[in-house]
């Protein structure tokens, strides 16, 4: 079994708010990968003490145990009482309802000798690899599928559709929103390998349009997760002055991959 993990920060001046981790039960017989990418809030208030390297490290040490220990549940189930366990931890010293309450994207898989279980909440990133090498991807693309007109500011993104019907969702303080993850499973004998990605990562394909997800994934088995956050970096760079791909977006973001051949 071959795993790697690369999670490099945006800015090295700055905490790595990604959150990643590969969990291998003591019996040998699946394991499981968990990828959060926190959410970075605008400048102001956030109703919370906490930062969100803070939320995501309690959020992710969560998931990690659970979707090793608590083989009954559904991944669903397991990011509901992660999400519920993470708020208790801070609900009586902090504004839970706050729209910009920290919070990350989600992608959990977990794997047993029957089956593949995964998990996809809001704009990370599942390749999913077949025996005979097709390679598909698992979104959530609510938030793409918005609008520019609508993310025209924080204010309107946080009134209207942060974590709202009609918007899109991230696992924050409220454990019903697990209920809107992309989930689902395959026999464990129609996947070969799985690789989860940030979005600072998937700025490869979505935002510099260097190939297609299957490429995305040839780089990563080939040349490793590194490779692929050190061409990001150089994309990046060269778009610093013209702004040309990033437009909006922060020039550099935090980057994490995870490579796992089950």
């Amino acid at each position: 079994m071959r795993t790697e993990l690369v999670s490099e920060p945006g800015d090295p001046n700055r905490p790595n708010e990604d959150f990643a981790s590969v969990g291998l039960p003591a019996s040998g017989q699946g394991g499981s990968l968990i990828v959060l990418d926190g959410v970075t809030p605008p400048r102001g208030e956030t109703g919370c003490l906490h930062s969100v390297p803070w939320y995501t490290a309690r959020l992710g040490g969560a998931l990690t145990e659970l979707t090793v220990s608590c083989r009954d549940l559904t991944l669903a189930e397991i990011l509901s009482r992660a999400i519920l366990r993470t708020a208790e931890a801070h609900a009586t010293t902090c504004d839970l309802s706050h729209p910009r309450t920290p919070q990350a994207t989600v992608v959990l898989a977990r794997w047993s000798p029957q089956e593949v279980e995964y998990l996809v909440l809001s704009d990370s990133a599942l390749l999913v690899e077949s025996p005979a090498g097709e390679v598909t991807v698992v979104l959530d693309d609510r938030l793409s599928r918005l609008p520019r007109s609508a993310l025209a500011t924080d204010a309107m993104i946080d009134t209207t559709l942060r974590n709202k019907e009609g918007g899109f969702f991230t696992a924050a303080a409220d454990p019903s929103v697990a209920a809107r993850a992309v989930t689902g499973s395959l026999p464990r004998t129609d996947t070969r390998t799985l690789v989860a990605l940030t979005d600072g990562a998937t700025r490869w394909v979505e935002k510099f349009d260097q190939g297609g997800w299957a490429d995305c994934f040839a780089l990563v088995r080939k040349d490793g997760a590194a490779e692929l956050v050190a061409r990001v970096r150089e994309l990046e760079r060269a778009d610093e002055e013209t702004r040309t791909y990033l437009r909006r977006s922060k020039t550099h973001d935090d980057a994490t991959v995870v490579y796992v051949e089950l």
